[in-house]
């Protein structure tokens, strides 16, 4: 970075008439109770601004400087500190005479213009919001062309009335569009300050107004409420007449083969005919007919591990997830969602809900019931049996005395139990006390790296991974743990794909994981998977880090072996994930027909619903999705479905795409025109 850059553009602020200098606090809540902060001094156009947060071991933790211009652009911006998972964070931007330059984890860019664009940060705060808002706000017809790419655009919703000890503060609420898969909304009151926002660190609320958070919350989830509907009102395609798609090959997990060309009808939800019937093969004109031009159908996949949130059902059906298991979320906010999804007013896959169990810590995560006693646990079983929820969930700050009594009033109450190892506990002890599953990989693999008394509450439990690379898997305590999960019949839920990408990830580069989708997404997705998310690793380190993966991946491969049950899912909330997770199934070299069986039939026996899913047959509800290749040979092929069912509702994933900024990966299969036969007198 040129040092007369920055110099010229600090001058620019000094050369502006000096304010006296104003702090503003804002507080992060997550689940009711304070994360974070982020503290903000304006001194005339330069802001500095410290946030932080610490939820569930981890959080961003990093300083801005600003510099202002006359349109409250940004002429210099830096960001430096550490990410979600304790990653460095050295970010600049800087504009003069007509010549920006930046550099980030993502990238470093440079662009020549008389009047600078909008710099959308990599590794942003709340009050970058703010910053974006009142630059839109300046501009004309509220829309900026942004670096390092694309342009936003700024549209006024409503306002709301915050209230919180006795008083009130009016706000209005804007969207801001262009840069994600979402809308960004930002609450500004009538002097123009940030009073609140929300975002996946939660929500932002002026100081004194903590009292308000579920305000903000309800506001931002209200008008995401009516977009989603809108968009399901247009995305969704129902049909009274039933639905034919020819020239297909169908996928039969219960036997890995892909059958030979056929023809599927659905009527109503389900699944009426299954075959190559030659009376069975001429359309009739009150049908409508797709033609799948010699692809194949695969029952609809599952994430067994998702976090679920509001939008994040349109990513999923359009990858061909129909199922997911939701390992643990806000119990109001889950409860909602599911009734909406189940009802047809929003997009989303069927949800499995588990409740989610935390202890009492510093490094507690803020979701789902934060216990302080064991009684309170056994009582937050017993709220989630009454509800139907599937499993409890245990996790990291739960004392490990209570882990048993919570598993006996699980299994009381007809739940299984899984989870993370609480911190000083051990895999082992934990299937002796209840368990019936595992959370991720690295929650099982520790067990056998790790020394006593170390925190796994902190992002030690994917750090400490590094140690897995010289990890004898013929040792006593590894084969001890694998017998027991077979004596136990044990399952893992491995979630790599995560794994995968936390420790191999890198500034700058375009990761594995994320190589064939990452041109596809909008700015801010693709611009945050180029980093390192894990502490800067030394050249010795990153060794260790690759040779992690690859043990990690043997364990996968042994653990098949053993006969022990794996729950393809991804500890994330799109379906790109899910591909990944099952392309490292059979790079782990489990064959791609046992890996596709996993991923739509396995989980069905596990919720015991395969009388109704898991495959394409007559009389089953219509899960699946249409790809263009076999993926029994290759399983990169489910990246690109073409059309998805769920519940015999069509969607086309390009359709999907479009509307979320998202550049489709294929096209949707031909619809014939029928034309009726003329009436025989």
């Amino acid at each position: 970075m040129k040092s007369t850059i920055a110099v010229l553009a600090f001058a620019i602020a000094s050369a502006i008439h000096a304010q006296p200098a104003n702090t503003q606090k804002l507080v992060i809540m997550g689940n009711g109770e304070a994360v974070g902060s982020v503290v903000a001094t304006t001194n005339g156009e330069r802001v500095a601004v410290d946030y932080s947060v610490s939820n569930n071991g981890r959080g961003p933790k990093h300083h801005e400087d600003l510099v202002l211009n006359d349109r409250a652009l940004p002429v210099a911006w830096s960001v430096k500190g550490t990410s979600l998972m304790g990653g460095a964070v050295d970010e600049d931007f800087h504009w003069a005479d007509g010549h920006a330059q930046w550099k980030s984890q993502a990238e470093q860019g440079e662009s020549t213009t008389a009047v600078p664009a909008l710099y959308v940060l990599n590794d942003t705060s709340p009050w970058a919001y703010g910053v974006y808002a009142r630059a839109l706000l300046k501009a004309p017809n509220q829309s900026l062309d942004t670096w390092p790419s694309g342009s936003m655009k700024l549209e006024k919703m409503q306002s709301a009335d915050l209230t919180a000890n006795g008083h009130t503060l009016h706000a209005d609420v804007y969207a801001i569009t262009g840069i994600d898969t979402k809308p960004l909304y930002v609450f500004l009151d009538n002097k123009q300050r940030l009073v609140g926002t929300f975002d996946g660190q939660g929500t932002a609320i002026l100081e004194g107004y903590e009292g308000a958070a579920k305000q903000v919350a309800d506001v931002v989830a209200s008008l995401e409420d009516q977009r989603l509907r809108s968009l399901g009102a247009k995305l969704a395609h129902n049909y009274d007449r039933p639905v034919r798609i020819k020239n297909v090959h169908v996928f039969d997990p219960a036997t890995g083969k892909v059958g030979p060309l056929q023809t599927v009808i659905t009527f109503d939800h389900r699944i009426t005919y299954v075959g190559n019937d030659p009376d069975k093969l001429q359309p009739t004109e009150d049908q409508v007919v797709f033609d799948g031009q010699g692809g194949v159908l695969v029952p609809g996949l599952h994430d067994m591990h998702s976090h679920a949130t509001s939008d994040s059902g349109l990513n999923y059906i359009a990858a061909g997830v129909t199922s997911a298991r939701d390992m643990g979320n806000a119990n109001g906010f889950l409860q909602k969602l599911r009734t909406r999804i189940d009802a047809g007013e929003l997009i989303g896959p069927r949800i499995v809900p588990n409740g989610f169990l935390e202890g009492r810590s510093p490094y507690s995560a803020h979701t789902g019931f934060i216990t302080d006693s064991v009684e309170d646990a056994v009582r937050d079983v017993d709220w989630y049996a009454d509800r139907g929820y599937f499993q409890i969930k245990i996790y990291n700050s739960m004392n490990p005395d209570w882990v048993a009594p919570i598993a006996a009033e699980a299994h009381r109450r007809g739940m299984r139990v899984t989870g993370h190892v609480p911190a000083f506990d051990t895999p082992d002890q934990v299937i002796h006390d209840g368990y019936d599953e595992i959370a991720h990989i690295n929650q099982l693999a520790l067990g056998w790296v790790l020394k006593p008394g170390e925190d796994t509450r902190t992002p030690l439990r994917l750090t400490a991974l590094a140690r897995l690379a010289n990890l004898d898997l013929n040792a006593p305590n590894v084969r001890a743990t694998i017998d027991l999960m077979v004596t136990r019949h044990i399952v893992l839920d491995p979630t790599m794909s995560i794994v995968e990408r936390l420790l191999l990830s890198r500034a700058g580069e375009v990761p594995e994981p994320e190589a064939a989708v990452i041109d596809h997404m909008p700015i801010t997705y693709s611009r945050y998977r180029k980093r390192t998310f894990v502490p800067t690793p030394t050249p010795e380190l990153t060794a260790q880090y690759n040779g992690a993966v690859k043990k990690s991946l043997d364990i996968l491969k042994l653990l098949h072996d053993k006969g022990i049950r794996l729950m393809p899912g991804t500890d994330d909330t799109n379906g790109f994930s899910v591909h990944r997770e099952l392309e490292l199934y059979v790079k782990a070299g489990i064959p791609p027909a046992e890996v596709l069986r996993m991923a739509t039939l396995g989980p069905e026996e596990y919720f015991g619903r395969t009388d109704r899913l898991g495959t394409i047959e007559r009389g089953k509800l219509a899960d699946f999705f249409l790809v263009a290749q076999d993926p029994t040979a290759n399983i990169s092929a489910i990246r690109a479905p073409r059309l998805v069912m769920k519940d015999g509702t069509v969607f086309f994933p390009s359709e999907i795409y479009s509307a979320i900024g998202v550049k489709p990966f294929a096209e949707p299969p031909p619809q014939e025109q029928l034309v009726a036969k003329p009436s025989v007198h």
